[in-house]
């Protein structure tokens, strides 16, 4: 996803003069080509979070399209006030990058977990919050956001997550629909990088002659209402699968749409708890421990395709807090 961001920010500054980039000392090596070319436009602030937002918002005012990168952690939780002031605020057309969303630098600690950056950005109001699942979705809506009068966050992995195949167009707003149902009830939906692990639950599923409708949802705000509304009347059963803690994630934003409803699908998640993560793991095994890699969510799909356990209760229980380390006892 990183080098499809780096090559998406290339090919928008060489369409437009207005793009400027900002980087929180962050990025070597991935952006020398964009430094090299458009030099003027590649500011380096240093390790100065809200100095970053700050000079962006001032930036924006000016006729800029500022696009400003940092890790998701850093991006979100040490400058939230200035981007909810600053940018939100004021409405301003800036990018924000939160690169290694989620967990992926599990290993690294809890300092660099970004198990909240989808929930506080969502908390900004007129903020496009938005987690791509692939490079390919990266490289397509990053143009799109360049094109918002408003504010925007855009959660990418690191290196070498996989490509995936879908008919549906990568349109901001509009969920993806990766696979259609052959029969079963229930659909997948998940958001950012978690998606391939999902369409990896599928291949395990095929001896069992389950296939659920998946869908991705890269915009988790605003949320695609239409395509819920539509899925709600295929399926009694919604797995939602996500790399982000309960609060402020896919699955919450889905649970309040269903609670405006009368009726509808109930809601299983599958993801991490509400909790720091302590510990080193790396990111299969921490995926693994806390039960939302590729097999337990086949494990999911299979409870819930037996017969008997519909009209049950079907939940995906997790640890009050989670302390993870790298030895396996």
């Amino acid at each position: 996803m990183r080098k499809a961001f780096a090559e998406a920010l290339f090919q928008a500054a060489e369409k437009d003069p207005r793009v400027i980039f900002l980087t929180g000392d962050l990025g070597f090596g991935t952006f020398d080509a964009y430094q090299a070319k458009f030099g003027p436009r590649y500011v380096n602030v240093g390790v100065a979070e809200a100095q970053l937002v700050n000079a962006a918002a001032g930036l924006a005012l000016e006729g800029w399209r500022p696009i400003i990168y940092s890790i998701a952690s850093f991006a979100t939780g040490r400058p939230f006030e200035q981007i909810r002031i600053s940018v939100g605020y004021a409405g301003l057309p800036v990018v924000i990058i939160g690169a290694g969303g989620g967990y992926t630098y599990a290993s690294s600690g809890v300092t660099h977990h970004a198990g909240e950056d989808l929930g506080l950005m969502s908390l900004i109001p007129g903020m496009t919050v938005v987690a791509p699942g692939d490079p390919n979705e990266v490289a397509q809506l990053l143009p799109q956001l360049l094109k918002l009068s408003g504010p925007s966050y855009l959660r990418v992995g690191k290196y070498g997550e996989p490509a995936y195949q879908a008919d549906d167009a990568v349109v901001l707003g509009r969920a993806r629909l990766l696979r259609e149902g052959n029969g079963a009830d229930f659909a997948v939906v998940s958001t950012g990088q978690i998606t391939s692990v999902v369409l990896d639950a599928l291949e395990l599923l095929k001896p069992d002659g389950i296939a659920p409708t998946v869908m991705q949802f890269h915009t988790v705000q605003p949320l695609d209402i239409v395509a819920l509304d539509s899925l709600a009347k295929k399926v009694q059963t919604i797995i939602v699968v996500e790399e982000h803690m309960p609060v402020g994630g896919l699955a919450a934003a889905i649970s309040t749409w269903r609670a405006a409803r009368v009726s509808g699908p109930r809601i299983v998640r599958l993801g991490p708890p509400q909790a720091l993560l302590l510990g080193n793991p790396t990111v299969p095994e921490m995926r693994k421990r806390l039960g939302f890699d590729a097999q337990a969510i086949a494990e999911m799909c299979r409870t819930i395709a037996r017969p008997a356990s519909r009209g049950g209760s079907v939940s995906a229980a997790q640890p009050a807090n989670a302390r993870l380390t790298s030895d396996p006892t």
